[in-house]
């Protein structure tokens, strides 16, 4: 494994997290979810992405029974704020104070710590002056439950404001929580040279873009089998996009690509997000500890620049890159 700097920080990152979003407390069982992170520490990995809305808090405290008897310092554990969790009362979303301060303790119970290393607004809240949110962050790192300050799916004028904010409040915000991925290139324009410019750093999501990179999706052929594009309650909605004949026959043009690296496909697709100089860490996922060994392979490769131009004309004509499709509501 190698490590990344976070932003402007001295925090260091596993250049591969390891994320629980569709798996931990819905999809796969206990006994496979701990399978999974044993796998990811086993490998290397000592960054742990979670949120108190994945499987309504669930996967929060399958990472923490996880993560019980290790050493604290040795792992970064981050966690988001936003979505609504619990009953869905009039304050159980959003970033206001209430809801920052009450869900970050919550949060803290789940996982077994006292601390998460990076607190991330999962979304920007327009109902919610950026003062009281900042003002609510910058409490909780005096008050040593959270060391860093992260966004997610902000776009490149909100985390420009948002960073002025936290220069005034000595806020550490450091990171950015996109999708990026080579199918998905919406932060390229925008996002990523405001994040250079306030010293926050990327944490990427869907590196091998729920799945689609691997290239287990074929043109013209039946959806695979239990596979997350047949899930509705695993993020097939996400998937959707991909699934046209279209980009499925430019990923399978990857293939020839990955031989010659020595790489499989999804090796590939998690190393060309790290060729970003801006993206501290890729966040994988698994439901299988196979998975993690497989992924965590990308850790370190360097592609060069003739195999990442092939791989920008292997993709041509699907790739997405409007900026106005950061995902923010």
């Amino acid at each position: 494994m190698e490590f990344r700097r976070l932003g402007r920080s001295g925090l260091n990152v596993s250049e591969i997290s390891y994320g629980n979003w569709l798996t931990h407390g819905s999809q796969v069982e206990e006994d496979q979810a701990q399978a999974c992170i044993k796998a990811a520490l086993d490998v290397g990995i000592t960054t742990f992405d979670t949120a108190d809305v994945y499987a309504n808090t669930a996967a929060e405290s399958v990472l923490g029974r996880g993560l019980k008897g290790l050493r604290r310092e040795s792992l970064e554990i981050f966690t988001k704020v936003y979505w609504p969790t619990g009953p869905k009362g009039p304050n159980d979303k959003g970033l206001s104070r209430k809801h920052i301060m009450e869900s970050a303790n919550a949060s803290l119970k789940r996982l077994g710590t006292d601390y998460v290393d990076l607190y991330q607004a999962h979304r920007f809240d327009r109902t919610v002056p950026l003062e009281e949110t900042f003002l609510a962050f910058a409490d909780l790192v005096r008050q040593g439950k959270v060391l860093y300050v992260g966004v997610s799916e902000w776009t490149a004028e909100q985390i420009t404001r948002g960073a002025a904010i936290a220069r005034e409040l000595k806020v550490p915000l450091v990171s950015n929580q996109p999708q990026y991925n080579a199918l998905w290139r919406v932060i390229e324009a925008q996002v990523v040279p405001a994040s250079e410019r306030e010293g926050l750093s990327q944490i990427v999501w869907s590196p091998i873009a729920q799945g689609v990179l691997t290239g287990k999706y074929k043109p013209g052929q039946p959806l695979p089998e239990g596979s997350r594009a047949t899930d509705e309650k695993g993020g097939a909605n996400m998937v959707a996009r991909f699934l046209n004949d279209d980009v499925l026959e430019r990923v399978q043009r990857l293939q020839p690509l990955a031989d010659k690296a020595g790489l499989t496909m999804a090796q590939l697709s998690v190393a060309w997000v790290l060729q970003n100089p801006n993206v501290a860490s890729a966040i994988i996922g698994a439901s299988r500890p196979e998975q993690v060994h497989e992924n965590v392979k990308a850790a370190g490769v360097k592609l060069d620049a003739d195999l990442l131009a092939a791989i920008d004309e292997a993709l041509d004509g699907v790739t997405e890159t409007d900026p106005t499709l950061t995902r923010s509501p």
